[in-house]
């Protein structure tokens, strides 16, 4: 948990907070311990409350329903699991081991899950403040890029978007994984019609996929050069 609390960038009054929010139901209900359902349900509504007033506060021009799709960005599954995976709290989840055999570290839907209790339980623990700082920490390159762009979040959407758009669509191929259980690093490279466009490494795969889909977009921008074809 002392590793955990250093990530997160907050020490527990109460660590059971944070041994809760990092348990999945599938272990809570195997050894009949609290969850993380209820935290994430109040992390939920306390990370709509900051990312509303930061939008309110940053774009005074903006009327009620483009602040309302940029908040969508910024609080939905994909943002929420990268910004959980980039911080290494991944390695902490509690997970049943058929939970951990099927590949439930690298769901986005329990890391989303995850990160939204992380912030119950800080919140509950250390109050707004110390919450706010959570989300800042975890996700304030996010929410100070240019969110009026609509396109700075999910590298993976906007790749596919690229691409339909030409016709094709983006394949991502594991091609290395590597380092020890608790730390793996994964590569994915991303191709569409058999040309390799970008690779990308990361210590879960989503992570992954989402730095060689950034990668790609470069090589496409000419901001960068294409790997080359396996």
């Amino acid at each position: 948990m002392t590793e955990a609390e250093s990530l997160i960038g907050y020490t527990f009054s109460d660590r059971q907070l944070l041994t809760q929010a990092l348990t999945h139901p599938s272990y809570g209900g195997d050894h009949h311990v609290p969850h993380y359902q209820r935290l994430e349900f109040l992390g939920d509504a306390v990370l709509e409350l900051y990312v509303s007033e930061q939008l309110y506060r940053a774009y005074p021009a903006l009327g009620e329903g483009k602040l309302t799709r940029m908040r969508a960005d910024l609080v939905r599954e994909e943002t929420l699991a990268f910004a959980l995976t980039r911080l290494g709290l991944n390695r902490f989840i509690r997970l049943s081991v058929g939970e951990e055999k099927s590949g439930g570290r690298d769901k986005p839907s329990i890391q989303c899950d995850v990160m939204e209790a992380v912030l119950g339980a800080v919140y509950l623990d250390g109050g707004p403040r110390q919450a706010g700082d959570f989300i800042a920490r975890a996700m304030g390159d996010l929410l100070n890029a240019d969110t009026s762009k609509e396109d700075h979040l999910d590298f993976k959407s906007r790749l596919q978007s690229v691409l339909q758009a030409a016709g094709s669509m983006p394949e991502y191929e594991l091609t290395e994984a590597k380092g020890p259980a608790h730390a793996p690093v994964f590569t994915y490279l991303v191709k569409a019609d058999g040309r390799a466009l970008g690779t990308g490494s990361g210590h879960s795969k989503q992570q992954a996929q989402l730095a060689a889909a950034e990668n790609a977009l470069k090589a496409l921008s000419g901001t960068q050069d294409p790997p080359q074809d396996p």
